[in-house]
C-alpha cells in the first residue's frame, strides 16, 4: 500500500502548523494514529534526536544499572568501575537475549541464555565452547554503546553517531532553569514504566498546554495559577532543543498541593520573579519539566507505538529536604494533588486519542494561550520535512 502521507501536498500542509499563533493549526491527526507514520518518525525524529532516558542518581554507585527501552531499543545504563556511566545495548550479541533486567548491583552482565559474559564497559570477557567456531573474535562482539550526555543529571543517549552536541542547543533554556540547581537536587525513587494508551505527542502537548489549567483543573486545583497569565519567548534559536513557557501566579511560592503553598524547602537561588511564578522547559521528544518553587517535576516520556507509550515520573527538591522531619506528611499532600490532576490530565488524553481517530477529526485552530503547542510544532514540522526530502533524494 501506498503510504498515503509520502508526498510534497501533506509536508506543505504542515507549515500551517508553525505559522504565528493567530494563524496556526494543529498537525493532521493521521501524525498521532498511524502506524506508518509512527515508523517514519521513528527514522525522522527517535534515530537523531537527544533521547532521555533516566537521571545519574538512579545509578549512584559503581555497579549501579538501570534498564529500559524506547521505541523498541532495549538499553542498559551502567556506573561503571571507572566512575563513568555508560549507555549500551543490553541485547547478546549471540542471539539476541537480553543480559539484563530491571535494576541493581552487578560487577557483570551475564546472559543467562548461554552465559556469555560482559563487563561494565560492554567488552564481551566471556563465551563459552566458542572455541571451534571460525573466525569468531570477543574483541568485536562487544555490547553497542550509545552517546551519552549529562544535562542537568539527566542522561541523555543519542542512537545517531554524528549528531551534534546537545548541550550547545540548550542554552535558551539555562536562564529558565538554572536557579533550580537540579545538579543538586534529590527525591524519592521515580515512579517507572507507566503504559499510557495514547501517543508521545498528546502527552507532550498537555505537559506544554497552558489553556486547558483553568478549564480542565478548575477550582482549587489550579486557579492560583491562571492561564491568562501565561507567557511563551518571542523567539527561540532555530536549532534550539527545547523550549519553554513561564506562567505567573497569584501568591509567592505556590506549589500543586492541597495548600497551594510550598511544602518543601524553597529553592534557595530562586529570585522574586521566579518565586512568583512556575515554569515548563520542554525537551523533546522525551522530556518535559515542571518547575515551581519547592520542587521540579520530571517526566520522562518512552514511545512504543503509534498510540502508546511509557512514562517515568518523579520529583526532585532542594537538597536536605527528604531529611526534614516533615517531608512524609509533606510527601503525601504532594502525590495526593499531582494523582488528583493526572486523573483529569490521563482522562482527557485518552479521549483525545480516540477523537484523533475519528473521520470526523479536523485540524483545529489554537488560542494565544497555546503558544507551546506551536513551539512543540515548530520543533517538529522542520525534522518531519528534512525526513522526507531525504527520502525523496534516495529514490531518484
Amino acid at each position: 500500500m501506498i503510504k498515503q502521507f509520502l508526498n510534497d501536498a501533506f509536508f506543505k500542509s504542515m507549515e500551517s502548523s508553525i505559522l504565528g499563533i493567530e494563524h496556526a493549526e494543529s498537525l493532521p491527526p493521521i501524525c498521532y494514529t498511524n502506524g506508518d507514520f509512527f515508523e517514519f518518525e521513528k527514522k525522522a525524529i527517535f534515530d537523531h534526536e537527544w533521547l532521555c532516558i533516566g537521571r545519574v542518581d538512579w545509578v549512584p554507585k559503581p555497579g549501579d544499572f538501570f534498564t529500559t527501552t524506547i521505541v523498541d531499543e532495549p538499553i542498559v545504563v551502567v556506573h561503571g568501575r571507572d566512575g563513568e556511566v555508560r549507555a549500551m545495548s543490553s541485547v547478546c550479541q549471540h542471539r539476541a537475549m537480553l543480559v539484563a533486567e530491571g535494576t541493581g548491583n552487578t560487577r557483570t552482565f551475564t546472559c543467562p541464555y548461554h552465559h556469555w559474559v560482559y563487563s561494565l564497559k560492554g567488552d564481551l570477557i566471556s563465551a563459552p565452547a566458542m572455541e571451534k567456531t571460525c573466525n569468531f573474535q570477543k574483541e568485536s562482539s562487544g555490547l553497542p554503546q550509545f552517546n551519552l550526555e549529562l544535562w542537568h543529571g539527566f542522561i541523555f543517549i543519542n542512537f545517531d553517531e554524528n549528531a551534534a552536541p546537545l548541550k550547545p542547543r540548550l542554552a535558551a533554556l539555562e536562564p529558565i532553569i538554572a536557579n533550580y540547581e537540579i545538579n543538586n537536587t534529590e527525591g524519592p525513587k521515580a515512579d517507572r514504566n507507566i503504559k499510557y494508551n495514547f501517543s508521545w505527542k498528546v502527552q507532550f502537548e498537555n505537559n506544554n498546554d497552558g489553556y486547558h489549567a483553568n478549564r480542565l483543573h478548575h477550582g482549587e486545583f489550579h486557579d492560583y495559577i491562571p492561564s491568562e497569565l501565561a507567557e511563551f519567548p518571542d523567539s527561540l534559536p532555530e536549532n534550539t532543543a527545547g523550549y519553554y513557557r513561564t506562567n505567573g501566579t497569584l501568591h509567592k511560592d505556590a506549589s500543586f498541593n492541597p495548600t497551594q503553598k510550598a511544602l518543601m524547602p524553597v529553592f534557595p537561588e530562586l529570585n522574586e520573579v521566579e518565586r512568583n511564578r512556575m515554569a515548563f522547559a520542554n525537551l523533546p521528544p522525551t522530556l518535559s519539566l515542571v518547575l515551581t518553587s519547592d520542587a521540579v517535576i520530571y517526566l520522562i516520556l518512552r514511545a512504543d507505538g503509534p498510540e502508546s507509550h511509557q512514562l517515568d515520573l518523579g520529583l526532585l527538591f532542594a537538597k536536605g529536604a527528604m531529611s526534614k522531619p516533615d517531608f512524609d506528611s509533606n510527601m503525601s499532600q504532594v502525590l495526593e494533588r499531582a494523582l488528583d490532576i493526572n486523573a483529569q490530565d490521563v482522562h482527557v488524553d485518552e479521549l483525545v486519542q480516540v477523537g484523533l481517530r475519528s473521520r470526523h477529526a479536523r485540524r483545529g485552530r489554537y488560542s494565544w494561550q497555546e503558544g507551546a503547542q506551536r513551539q512543540f510544532n515548530s520543533w517538529l514540522v522542520p525534522r518531519y520535512r528534512a525526513h522526507w526530502e531525504q527520502l525523496k533524494n534516495n529514490k531518484t
